[in-house]
C-alpha cells in the first residue's frame, strides 16, 4: 500500500472532519448499526479518489496540490454546513448557480456564522505547517502502489454504494430526499450524483412525447362543482398577499399579552380560514410557493423552476383567467426583476405586467434586508394597482419579515419576545409589522373603491423559523421539541377572504399546492390543465399532503425522515403504516417532474 505521510494524514484529517459534520453539524438521523457504519465508512473511498490527485500523473506527491485539494473538500463541507444550518437541506448543483438568490454574502449568512466553524480550517493549517517546514518524509509511490490505492479506494466506494441500496432500496427512486442519500452513499458520493442528474436533465424534454401526459391528466382530480361555495368570487378581481416567512402559530398568538396578528385574527373570523396548510417548497423558498399557486406543480427537487425551466410552457393561472374572464395579471414585488429570474419567468406564467424595484421609489429610509419596507410598499403599490383594467389578478409579495429579521426601532409596533433565541425574538416584530402593512392596504383598498369587488387570499409563502431555531418557538410557545411539533411548525395561514360572506375555519390538512384549485373553484372555473393539487372544500384527508423530499402526513400518519408515527397516538410505530401511502408519494412527484423536466404542457392544446 501507498507509503507517504502526508497523504495519510490528509485522508484522517478530511475523515474525521466529514464524520464531525455528519453526526454533528448535519445530525444525520442513526436508526440501525447499518446506518452509523454507512455514515463512518462512506467518505473514506471518495477522499483515497480525490487525494490521489496530488500524484496519479506523476512521480512524486504534489504537497501544494494536495493542500489545495483539500482547501476544496473543506470548502465543499463548509458550504454544505451553512446552507443545511438554515434549509436543513443539502446543496446542489442547480442552487449553486442560484447563490445570489439564497441570500449571497449578507446578512442572511453572516447570521449562520459561527466562531467554532474555523475548527474545520485547522487541519489545513498542520498540514501546511509541516509541508513548509518539511517535518515528514515526503516518499515516492511506486506505479503498484498507486494502483492498489487507486483500486482500494474505487473498491470501497462501490461496496458502500451497493450496501447503501441494499439499506434504502429506494434511493434513487427517492434522489429527492437528499439526507437519506447523503446518509446511504456520503456526503461526496450525493455531490457526484447530482452533478450527473443536473448533466443529464435535458434528455427528459428531448425523450418527452405527446402522449405522456395522458396518465397525468388521467390522474388529475376534477373539482366539485356541488360544493355551495362553487362560483362564489365568479367576475370578481383576484389579489393574493403572498406572505414572506409567516408561520400559522403565530395566529391568534399573543406575546406579553399582545397579539401578534391583531389585523389578520379579525380578517380569520370573517373569512375562509384554512388552519392546516402546509408549506411544500423546496430550494427555491418564494418562487415555489408562487410556481406552485399559479400551476398546481410540485417544485423541482433541485434548484427551482423559476431559475432552470423558463423556457418551458406553463399554464398559470394568469392564462386561465384571461381565458374564461378576459382578465389582467399583474406580480407587485419591490425587488430587483432579476432576482430568482422572476422577470422571465412572469412572462412565462402569462402575467401582463411585473412592477418591480424600478416602479417604487426605493430609498435607503424606506428599505431594510431584502428591499422595501412592506408598509411604504403597499402605500406605492396602490396608485398601479387603480391604472390596471378590471378585472385583475394581482399578486403582492412582502418583503420585511425576512430572515434574519430585521426592523429599526421606529417601525417597531411590539416588544421583542424573550426567548433565548434573537432570530425568534425579533420574527415577533417583523410580524407584526407585516400585519400593521396588510391591516394599511385593506385600508386603502376600500378608500379607493377597490375592495367590496374583490377576492382576497394571503397565505405564509414558507417557513420563517428553521430548524436550527426552532426551539426558541417552542420555548415561546411551551411545546416540547419533538418531531411531531416540528411538523407543525410547517403550517402556514391561508386566508381567502369574499368581502360579504360569512367566516369558516377548516381544520382538515391540505398544502400550498391546493390553493390553486380552491380558487378556480370558487372564481366557478374549471379547468382541464392538468395539476396534482386538490380543492380545499372537498379534499380527503386520506390523501396524503406530500412535501418534496419525501414526508408526508395524513390524517392518521406523519412520515418525517423515514420514520412513521401515528398522530392519534403521537408515538413512532412500524414503518409498513407508511408504506401504502409512499407509493402515492413517488407517483405524485414522479408525475410533477415529468411535467416539468419533459416540458409535456407544450403537448396541451
Amino acid at each position: 500500500m501507498l507509503k507517504n505521510s502526508y497523504v495519510w494524514i490528509a485522508i484522517s484529517c478530511l475523515w474525521i472532519k466529514t464524520l464531525a459534520l455528519s453526526f454533528i453539524g448535519f445530525q444525520l438521523r442513526v436508526q440501525t448499526i447499518l446506518d452509523a457504519l454507512l455514515i463512518v465508512l462512506n467518505p473514506i473511498g471518495p477522499l483515497m479518489l480525490l487525494i490521489g490527485l496530488s500524484f496519479y500523473w506523476s512521480k512524486n506527491v504534489k504537497l501544494y496540490p494536495l493542500i489545495g485539494i483539500m482547501f476544496l473538500i473543506t470548502g465543499l463541507l463548509y458550504g454544505d454546513l451553512l446552507y443545511y444550518r438554515f434549509y436543513t437541506d443539502f446543496v446542489t448543483v442547480p442552487i449553486l448557480f442560484q447563490f445570489s438568490n439564497v441570500g449571497g454574502l449578507g446578512p442572511s449568512t453572516l447570521e449562520l456564522l459561527s466562531w467554532w466553524d474555523l475548527l474545520l480550517f485547522a487541519d489545513l493549517l498542520l498540514i501546511g505547517f509541516l509541508v513548509f517546514r518539511k517535518k515528514l518524509p515526503s516518499l515516492k509511490p511506486v506505479k503498484r502502489a498507486k494502483r492498489n490505492y487507486l483500486i482500494t479506494g474505487i473498491s470501497l466506494m462501490l461496496l458502500t454504494i451497493g450496501i447503501g441500496l441494499l439499506n434504502a432500496p429506494h434511493l434513487f427512486a427517492e434522489s429527492y430526499n437528499r439526507e437519506q442519500m447523503v446518509k446511504n452513499i456520503g456526503p461526496f458520493q450525493y455531490h457526484a450524483f447530482d452533478i450527473g442528474v443536473a448533466a443529464t436533465s435535458s434528455f427528459y424534454y428531448l425523450l418527452a412525447e405527446s402522449n405522456d401526459t395522458a396518465k397525468v391528466i388521467e390522474y388529475t382530480q376534477a373539482s366539485d362543482t356541488e360544493a355551495d361555495s362553487f362560483g362564489i368570487a365568479k367576475g370578481k378581481n383576484v389579489v393574493l398577499v403572498s406572505m414572506e416567512s409567516t408561520q400559522e402559530f403565530v395566529i391568534n398568538q399573543k406575546v406579553n399579552g399582545e397579539e401578534l396578528t391583531p389585523f389578520l385574527n379579525r380578517l380569520v373570523e370573517e373569512s375562509y380560514y384554512f388552519s392546516s396548510i402546509y408549506d411544500q417548497t423546496a430550494q427555491g423558498k418564494t418562487s415555489d410557493s408562487e410556481f406552485m399557486i399559479d400551476t398546481g406543480l410540485y417544485p423541482m427537487e433541485s434548484g427551482a423552476v423559476f431559475v432552470r425551466k423558463t423556457e418551458n410552457k406553463f399554464i398559470g393561472l394568469p392564462h386561465i383567467f384571461k381565458e374564461e374572464g378576459d382578465y389582467y395579471s399583474a406580480v407587485f414585488h419591490g425587488n430587483d426583476p432579476t432576482f430568482w429570474n422572476r422577470e422571465n419567468m412572469y412572462e412565462s406564467l402569462g402575467y401582463n405586467h411585473f412592477y418591480s424595484k424600478e416602479a417604487y421609489d426605493v430609498t435607503e429610509e424606506n428599505s431594510v434586508n431584502y428591499g422595501i419596507k412592506d408598509m411604504p410598499f403597499f402605500k406605492q403599490s396602490i396608485s398601479h394597482l387603480e391604472e390596471l383594467p378590471q378585472p385583475y389578478y394581482a399578486r403582492f409579495i412582502t418583503l420585511t419579515n425576512h430572515f434574519p429579521f430585521l426592523l429599526e426601532e421606529e417601525d417597531q409596533f411590539i416588544e421583542e419576545a424573550e426567548t433565548e433565541e434573537g432570530v425568534v425574538n425579533r420574527y415577533i416584530t417583523t410580524i407584526r409589522y407585516q400585519d400593521e402593512a396588510i391591516r394599511l392596504l385593506f385600508e386603502q383598498l376600500k378608500e379607493k373603491g377597490l375592495y367590496e369587488n374583490t377576492i382576497f387570499v394571503l397565505y405564509g409563502d414558507h417557513y420563517g423559523i428553521s430548524e436550527k431555531y426552532d426551539h426558541g418557538v417552542m420555548d415561546l410557545l411551551d411545546m416540547e421539541t419533538s418531531s411531531l411539533n416540528r411538523m407543525k411548525l410547517k403550517k402556514i395561514p391561508l386566508i381567502i377572504h369574499v368581502p360579504g360572506q360569512e367566516g369558516k375555519t377548516f381544520a382538515h390538512n391540505g398544502g400550498e399546492i391546493d390553493i390553486r384549485p380552491t380558487l378556480l373553484h370558487l372564481m366557478g372555473i374549471q379547468s382541464e390543465v392538468p395539476s396534482l393539487g386538490q380543492n380545499l372544500f372537498i379534499r380527503s384527508n386520506d390523501h396524503p399532503v406530500i412535501f418534496r423530499n419525501g414526508d408526508f402526513i395524513t390524517d392518521k400518519y406523519l412520515l418525517k425522515d423515514k420514520r412513521c408515527y401515528s398522530l392519534e397516538k403521537e408515538e413512532m410505530v412500524d414503518a409498513a403504516r407508511c408504506a401504502p401511502t409512499e407509493e402515492i408519494v413517488r407517483e405524485e412527484l414522479g408525475l410533477s417532474d415529468e411535467i416539468i423536466y419533459g416540458d409535456l404542457l407544450r403537448f396541451v392544446e
